[in-house]
């Protein structure tokens, strides 16, 4: 897809199309818990994005205009659109700004948690915990740098995105996932536009959107929701009690009816 091999696998033989995007150190994998019910009602597409897992890793910098790009290049490719894409984190990140740059792809959206930071920037309430999170990341960005892959994505995951003790708790597999795609969360990094959004864009995204969140996530995720939440014509907000930043992995039974009940209520 657009010069770069990607891995995907398509799961149901549902007329409704439903894409999933994972976030920063992940694979398809991460969507193991839901996808086999989710398949039960939709055409489910998952895939590696560039540089994760399966899929080829380019040398040069890589951006999020290219992630953007390879899924709208999937959904036309496969024939999905209109299509649901329901995006994790950074996936969020790429969903939302394909409803901005594609909106003819989209049924709707589904997006969990989007770091995107940058629409907090002149929010002094939050800068304190933004100041944080900048000096844990550029922690784990120079521990990958330095080639620790195995202690950057332990602190990434005990730091930034689960909490303290939660990397022993994972399956190996998934640890072993974290320390394989370690370089491209530095790749993501260094993109300069990483976690650029401007509330302006999404404005005219007059489909059906639904932001989630979970309550015991780190703070700073639900500030950003709430901003999408304003702006967005058809935007929905849920939270996820007991959940935190992949619902789909711990609470994949609210996640799967979550998904369900927002497209039965949203029908074509």
């Amino acid at each position: 897809m657009n010069g770069v091999r990607l891995f995907c696998e398509v799961s149901g033989s549902g007329e409704v199309p439903l894409v999933l995007v994972h976030g920063s150190w992940g694979s398809h994998h991460n969507w193991d818990l839901v996808v086999p019910r989710l398949a039960e009602s939709f055409r489910v597409l998952t895939y590696d994005r560039r540089g994760h897992s399966e899929s080829e890793r380019p040398p040069e910098q890589g951006s999020i205009r290219e992630d953007v790009a390879d899924l709208a290049a999937l959904i036309e490719h496969l024939g999905l659109a209109p299509a649901w894409v329901a995006g994790n984190s950074f996936g969020a990140a790429i969903t939302l700004r394909l409803a901005v740059e594609r909106p003819d792809l989209l049924r709707g959206v589904i997006a969990h948690e989007p770091p995107l930071f940058s629409l907090l920037a002149n929010d002094p309430s939050v800068a304190p915990m933004l100041d944080e999170v900048g000096k844990t990341i550029g922690a784990v960005v120079e521990r990958i740098a330095s080639g620790d892959h195995a202690g950057a994505a332990e602190q990434f995951v005990e730091t930034v995105a689960l909490g303290p003790g939660t990397w022993v708790q994972l399956p190996p597999d998934l640890q072993q996932t974290f320390i394989t795609n370690a370089p491209t969360f530095l790749d993501e990094a260094r993109d300069p536009e990483q976690l650029a959004f401007e509330l302006a864009w999404i404005r005219a995204f007059h489909r059906p959107s639904l932001l989630t969140t979970g309550d015991q996530s780190p703070p700073t995720f639900a500030p950003v929701v709430a901003k999408l939440a304003d702006v967005l014509p058809n935007g929905e907000v849920l939270t996820f009690p007991g959940a935190g930043h992949i619902p789909h992995v711990t609470h994949p039974d609210a996640y799967i009816e979550a998904i369900r009940a927002f497209i039965r209520k949203n029908p074509r």
